[in-house]
């Protein structure tokens, strides 16, 4: 199964970092920025996460809600959080099932090593559960304020 714009995406129930479980469908009637992400804690990742810490408000001012996804333990999730006082939930997919729902579980290579993994992803859902717009491959620099002014310029 993929997800493609302008259909609406396919619920899913993850557990968060507070052992929770979360539906895609809890979040209806707001819109959503689903993000992946390869690791809890890693430099690139770390740096995307306190950016969109740094623009949470902003992203709730315009009725957005932030999940992150990776493939990282409930206990990361939680430390992750607490160590760079992260405002909202980060999703535990150990199985890469919904990363693999959205296409973003992938061959990469590094150093001539080819290994599975995350690539950096971002989907912004509209409050009926519609996909509007995919960043993918995503360079960490700027992104967030990209995902911000989508949401601002195209569903408000």
């Amino acid at each position: 199964m993929s997800v493609d714009v302008g259909q609406k995406v396919a619920d899913f129930q993850l557990v968060n970092n507070k052992g929770e479980q979360i539906r895609l469908s809890d979040f209806e009637g707001k819109n959503i920025v689903l993000y992946f992400y390869p690791k809890d804690d890693t430099p690139g990742c770390t740096t995307e996460a306190c950016d969109f810490r740094d623009n949470h408000e902003s992203f709730q001012d315009l009725d957005a809600v932030i999940l992150g996804v990776s493939p990282d333990s409930e206990e990361s999730h939680k430390n992750f959080i607490d160590k760079h006082d992260l405002p909202f939930d980060l999703l535990v997919d150990q199985e890469k099932e919904v990363a693999e729902q959205f296409g973003v579980w992938q061959l990469k290579k590094k150093a001539d090593k080819e290994y599975m993994g995350i690539v950096r992803s971002t989907f912004i859902i509209d409050k009926e559960g519609v996909l509007r717009k995919e960043f993918r491959n995503v360079k960490v620099e700027g992104h967030v304020e990209e995902a911000l002014n989508y949401i601002r310029e195209e569903l408000n």
